[in-house]
């Protein structure tokens, strides 16, 4: 169990201040407080699994009040059942607080998307054969792509390195074809 710190101070509060009559005061800086927590929290929660109904004086999901609660939030207290429950780290989530935390940024390592780092050196390297004037600049620009992100994540689904080996052999032939051609101009002076 968590335990429940003062709002003023952060001095952790003891159980014996829990669900009183009447306000108290905060044994370390004497702001009056009042704390009202569910019995569940004393109790401590047992695990459940998807699916298991609430009984009696049992603690209730938040988002399906028929089933049984098996951890509270961290982010914002609320009883989660295990359908709604999502471990983050070392957190416990509900889905609102993932949500909030993907659109305000709070949540740092969650990927929402990745660049694909292999599509677009072969991209640099194919594309611009078409017009083999552009390959001058996009040549450098793929090789430098393919071998700099080599061991960078490629997509979430499990892609093999054939993109990267393809535009670096496209990109380097690229280059060697223009050494050729300005080693031919310079030798003909």
């Amino acid at each position: 169990m968590e335990e429940i710190r003062c709002t003023e101070c952060r001095a952790p509060i003891s159980a014996e201040y829990y669900n009183t009559p009447d306000l108290i005061r905060c044994p370390s800086c004497s702001v009056p407080i009042k704390i009202d927590v569910f019995p569940a929290l004393l109790r401590g929660l047992e695990p459940g699994k998807a699916g298991d109904s609430l009984v009696d004086d049992q603690a209730s999901c938040f988002y399906h009040p028929q089933k049984k609660a098996v951890v509270p939030c961290d982010q914002c207290g609320r009883f989660l059942c295990a359908l709604c429950d999502i471990e983050w780290g070392r957190k416990h989530l509900c889905p609102g607080c993932l949500e909030t935390g993907k659109k305000k940024g709070k949540i740092i390592n969650l990927e929402r998307h990745r660049v694909l780092y292999d599509a677009t050196a072969l991209r640099l390297a194919f594309y611009p054969i078409l017009i083999f004037w552009f390959t001058l600049v996009t040549a450098p620009v793929a090789l430098y792509l393919a071998i700099r992100h080599w061991n960078s994540p490629t997509s979430i689904v499990r892609r093999t390195r054939i993109r990267f080996v393809l535009a670096i052999t496209l990109s380097s032939l690229q280059i060697l074809a223009w050494i050729f051609v300005i080693a031919y101009f310079v030798s003909r002076r």
